[in-house]
């Protein structure tokens, strides 16, 4: 174990390693728990020892009932190996490790129609431990600089919509928190990089999950590539890089995004989906429309640039579905075409942005039908504005 001496610390620090050291010596395992890895639970807890202590503690309990150690020799499913975006494309200019995340890439809504959530959280727990792995590979070899990731995260064409699918949001949640809590301070740098504007909203409802150790290290830059190509490359040497972040780094093929040593996700096929999804209808609402009938659902927006989001699905048939805005003297305009929606073969999800205040009127309409009953499970719900995120945080 290294002196807390040569590690660079202040008095009162190194007097919180001793103790924290000392309350958990019965949980710890050698080599891997060394200072440098109890240092990173300190820092979370802001050099609290109590703090980290109980911090840890409830790590170690988590990794138990996850069975974490045991998850190198677990094989998971196929789909998560072929469509799961992320890949180690080289090291930073101090040695550690840089991971490469093509984040549009990732459907959300396909994986969690052919895996569990629990694999879904399964394959995460097992990339960070190997991504850990390689970091104390690489801190060995090069120092305490080495021992923490970088990741480059592309978001060129990053979409809301299947993230207000509720079973993908909770899921992305889940495994921010899940991240917090377990691995703290293993994040150098992470740079995100081609936000659109709709990222700003996401990462709003993202960031409440995150701790601000977590955050500090987040560079989030627009799509200019002048801008954010030099904050990438001020880091990590081109020939450590895909040819797509300004890199050298090739497939044989000339593939920019090196698909050879990074997965690129993709849509997940139709095909693929399970037969027996397990559908979560809690947190919605269940109603029957008669056969002949409709439902309206008046969803006023009172402010500027709040999101009109839906999800749906119905059982055994289809819907017609479409939206309606109307304005302060009740005249109605059509802002979404009516049209009918096999809404029972797959959940149908959307979002629309609200550019002016207005009533919008969601309306699942049933009157085609004279023959059947329609029982439907949706949720609807005005988001109100995101929050500005203050320029230091988005370039």
């Amino acid at each position: 174990m290294s002196k807390a001496g040569g590690l660079g610390l202040e008095d009162d620090q190194r007097f919180a390693l001793m103790k924290f050291r000392r309350t958990v010596q019965d949980v710890l395992k050698q080599p891997y728990h060394d200072d440098h890895f109890l240092l990173r639970w300190l820092r979370a807890r802001k050099w609290d020892p109590v703090a980290a202590e109980k911090m840890l503690r409830e790590s170690m309990e988590w990794r138990k009932q996850w069975e974490v150690d045991k998850l190198a020799d677990w094989d998971p499913p196929q789909v998560l190996k072929d469509y799961l975006p992320h890949g180690l494309c080289g090291f930073d200019k101090d040695g550690a490790p840089v991971i490469a995340v093509y984040f549009d890439a990732l459907d959300m809504y396909g994986i969690l129609h052919v895996v569990s959530r629990r694999d879904m959280i399964k394959v995460t727990i097992k990339l960070l431990e190997d991504y850990l792995q390689l970091c104390r590979e690489q801190l060995e070899k090069h120092g305490p600089a080495a021992g923490q990731v970088v990741v480059v995260f592309d978001m060129q064409g990053f979409n809301l919509r299947q993230y207000l699918w509720r079973p993908a949001g909770e899921v992305i949640i889940t495994l921010i928190q899940m991240y917090e809590a377990n691995y703290p301070e293993i994040l150098k740098t992470c740079y995100i990089v081609n936000a659109p504007k709709v990222f700003a909203f996401a990462f709003s409802v993202a960031k409440k999950f995150m701790n601000e150790y977590t955050l500090a290290k987040i560079q989030i830059y627009k799509a200019d590539p002048a801008k954010w190509q030099a904050a990438v490359l001020s880091n990590i040497s081109k020939d450590q890089l895909p040819a797509y972040f300004g890199g050298t780094l090739k497939d044989p093929d000339g593939n920019q995004k090196l698909g050879t040593k990074i997965c690129l996700g993709g849509k997940i096929p139709l095909e693929m989906y399970a037969s027996n999804t397990e559908k979560d209808n809690e947190n919605m609402t269940t109603v029957m429309i008669k056969k002949g009938g409709k439902l309206e659902l008046d969803m006023p927006a009172s402010e500027m640039g709040s999101v009109l989001s839906w999800e749906f699905r119905t059982e055994n048939h289809d819907i017609r579905f479409g939206i309606m805005k109307k304005d302060n003297n009740g005249m109605r305009k059509e802002v979404l075409p009516m049209r009918r929606v096999a809404a029972h073969q797959l959940d149908e999800i959307g979002i629309l942005n609200c550019e002016v205040p207005a009533t919008y009127s969601v309306i699942f309409d049933n009157t085609y039908s004279i023959l059947r009953n329609k029982k439907i499970h949706y949720s609807v719900r005005i988001i109100p504005p995101s929050e500005e995120m203050a320029p230091a945080t988005m370039s």
